[in-house]
């Protein structure tokens, strides 16, 4: 029967149309359906796809269409893996991740081995690829990690790091394995496996990261950008195919080397991860519920057997290594927990070890049927190790991962790692809006989501173009706030002058950080500076940020810091110095600082309660920071600590500051930072800044802010 063009009655659905209706109802009801009896919807996906697929009602077969989007929703979440990964605290954090791999890695290996040759009795080959079936993992429940904001939270870091290892290790020994039974085993193979490995690891992640900062550079598109992106992905993908391992280890790699050149608040961060949350990831988790098959339980004992020592090589191993993981560095419960269930779920390298093993011929019995590496009754376990190990890890997860959300939120809400924030940008020049929101993006704390001003300051003088160009002005800085979910509130002031009208706003909204953007291939021009010193600068309660752009922000690789002798004594000082690790912490460039010895130190304290990608220069005068300023490449930029004339910081070469940036720096990015002096009740510095004690406090505070 045929209804209009959509042929009914037969089974598997094989209108495109219907197909991806239902597949889309699928994705729309499962969270809806499911947040209400706090069942994790990764778990509903998974289900969703078990019945509707070949082995359930048959109502959608996991033709190409399914394994293509499916495929392409596990790249993802490789690549946001590897793109959210905070590298500064990954550095940090190195030894942790391989001890982690050493327990994740040997403990479910040697159960597994055990299990395998002592109670299966599997060949000794044979044992070695069933125990590596269990060392890997599937970061099935980052999506929900990360939806909970907890990404960065230090046993996810641990986990991430450890994962990508791991996975390495188990396709490693599945190519050994296979190359044994093929007898390619030798040093040819192992010199090939290696140069392959290194040709491919240095092409991702030193020629990707020149190819896509050109091109970010030169293409300004933001759906190019975005296209240029999953471009990257699969390339890395086949690259990593090419050079012998799994595509997934390819689609990480391809997040490391983005990672720096898309801000973790930026529009194109948030682009990628709702196109991913949304669609390609909820496709995968369906592809995978579809090969689960519940009948081919019941069919032999020898399945459940082979099942249950899966299961518990697995999930036991992980448990046991996860809690090792937590006593070693002693982490709370709820991170132990939190490793185990980001760590148990096994899905994509132990599907693709078991369909490579399964495959393998190695001989036949005298009946004529074949002995293969792996049996059937290992690729069914591993479809009821893929349900029950995605279930776990999705329970765990959510549960563990939001009793540690709801403690950072405790925090916050005690205000312990709260500051009280309100940003106002001036945008008064079309072609520096979009740059200046870009900026804010960074500056900003990471849960200060909806107090952004941008402020158009109108003069009474002046024709009704000015109105339109204030509107136009501000919708744009609202659209690119937006797309980086962010609120930003308009203002469009009618006043004598730009500065009286921001020094208005300053006291009417309580501003704590100002924004002004240079007009474009000007500089600082004489007129500005006049208007700085005589007007914006009087505002001595904001901390000020004077911003020119010569690239896009996100292309810049590092950054310059020059702080001046006695900045540490001022007021607004570490107000300021947050404000630059926010930059480094959400883009992930390097910052080399440069200034006196006393400086330095208190910088050392603060990186240890804040891990961000640095470097410590002492300087003895100012003429070295400008010879540190003058040798600046195309893609690093500078940030200066300034001081308003009569504050413990400044100096009279300060005058000549705008004319070196103007022969030196004009083609590259620079920030000049006027830390606040004149404190008001709120921004009240109640530590001595002369007291050590009281700066190892202070980068405490700073260090709880970026925990979260």
């Amino acid at each position: 029967m045929q209804l209009l063009n959509i042929p009914v009655g037969s089974l598997p659905i094989e209108d495109p149309v219907l197909k991806f209706l239902l597949e889309l109802v699928i994705i729309l009801s499962a969270p809806l359906l499911l947040n209400k009896i706090k069942v994790p919807h990764l778990l509903g996906l998974l289900i969703a796809g078990a019945v509707v697929g070949p082995n359930g009602l048959n109502l959608l077969a996991r033709d190409s269409s399914v394994v293509v989007t499916g495929t392409t929703g596990l790249l993802y979440i490789m690549f946001l893996a590897g793109l959210e990964i905070d590298l500064g605290d990954f550095k940090k954090n190195k030894w942790k991740s391989l001890t982690f791999t050493l327990y994740t890695f040997a403990i479910p290996f040697i159960l597994g081995f055990t299990g395998g040759y002592y109670l299966l009795h599997f060949s000794v080959l044979t044992s070695v690829l069933f125990a590596s079936l269990f060392s890997s993992h599937t970061l099935i429940a980052y999506p929900l990690v990360s939806k909970l904001g907890i990404a960065k939270n230090l046993s996810v870091n641990i986990t991430v790091g450890g994962t990508m290892i791991t996975d390495v290790l188990s396709l490693l020994v599945l190519a050994v394995c296979v190359g044994m039974t093929q007898g390619e085993v030798n040093t040819a193979f192992w010199t090939r496996l290696t140069l392959s490995m290194l040709a491919f690891s240095l092409t991702v992640l030193f020629v990707f990261p020149i190819i896509a900062r050109w091109f970010f550079k030169k293409v300004d598109d933001k759906i190019s950008q975005y296209i240029f992106v999953l471009v990257m992905i699969y390339l890395a993908a086949v690259l990593a195919e090419l050079a012998g391992i799994e595509a997934i280890i390819g689609a990480f790699f391809a997040g490391l080397a983005l990672n720096r050149l898309i801000p973790h608040a930026s529009a194109m961060m948030n682009r990628v991860e709702f196109v991913g949350n949304a669609i390609f990831i909820p496709f995968f988790l369906i592809s995978v519920g579809m090969l689960i098959d519940f009948t081919v339980f019941f069919k032999s004992l020898e399945t459940l057997l082979v099942a249950s020592v899966m299961l518990v090589a697995s999930i036991g191993g992980k448990y046991l290594a996860a809690v090792l993981t937590q006593k070693t560095f002693r982490l709370s419960k709820d991170e132990g927990m939190l490793i185990f269930g980001m760590s148990s779920a096994s899905a994509a390298a132990t599907l693709a070890a078991v369909l490579v093993g399964y495959n393998i011929i190695v001989s036949e019995t005298a009946s004529g049927e074949s002995v293969r590496l792996l049996s059937e009754h290992v690729l069914n376990g591993s479809i009821l190790l893929i349900l029950i190990s995605c279930t776990v890890s999705s329970f765990v997860s959510m549960s563990s991962g939001q009793r540690i959300a709801e403690a950072d939120r405790e925090d916050t809400a005690s205000g312990i790692n709260r500051e009280n924030e309100n940003i106002l940008i001036a945008v008064n020049y079309e072609k520096t809006v979009e740059k200046l929101v870009n900026l804010s993006l960074l500056v900003k704390a990471r849960h200060n989501d909806d107090r952004l001003w941008a402020l158009n300051v109108v003069n009474d003088e002046k024709n009704e173009s000015s109105v339109k160009n204030a509107k136009k002005n501000l919708h744009i800085a609202m659209d690119t706030a937006a797309a980086a979910d962010v609120t930003i509130l308009p203002l469009t002031r009618y006043d004598n002058d730009v500065a009286t009208g921001i020094s208005n706003v300053i006291k009417e909204q309580q501003i704590t950080d100002l924004i002004i953007g240079l007009q474009p291939d000007k500089g600082l021009t004489p007129s500005f500076v006049y208007n700085l010193h005589n007007g914006y600068l009087q505002n001595e309660s904001v901390n000020t940020l004077i911003y020119h752009a010569g690239q896009p922000i996100s292309t810049v690789k590092r950054y310059v810091v020059l702080i001046p002798a006695r900045a540490e004594k001022e007021a607004g000082f570490f107000s300021s110095l947050l404000r630059v690790w926010n930059i480094a912490k959400n883009s992930g460039a390097k910052m080399s600082f440069f200034a006196n010895q006393q400086t330095i130190e208190i910088l050392k304290k603060v990186v240890s309660k804040s891990a961000i990608d640095l470097s410590l220069h002492i300087i003895d005068n100012w003429k070295e920071a400008e010879k540190a300023a003058t040798g600046l490449r195309n893609d690093e930029g500078l940030i200066v600590f300034m001081a308003r004339r009569g504050m413990i910081s400044y100096f009279p070469q300060m005058g000549s500051i705008p004319d070196f940036l103007n022969q030196h720096v004009q083609e590259n990015n620079f920030l000049l930072i006027y830390p606040f002096c004149d404190q008001t009740a709120e921004q009240s510095e109640k530590r001595s800044v002369n007291s050590h004690d009281d700066f190892a406090e202070i980068g405490q505070i700073i260090g709880k802010v970026f925990a979260r």
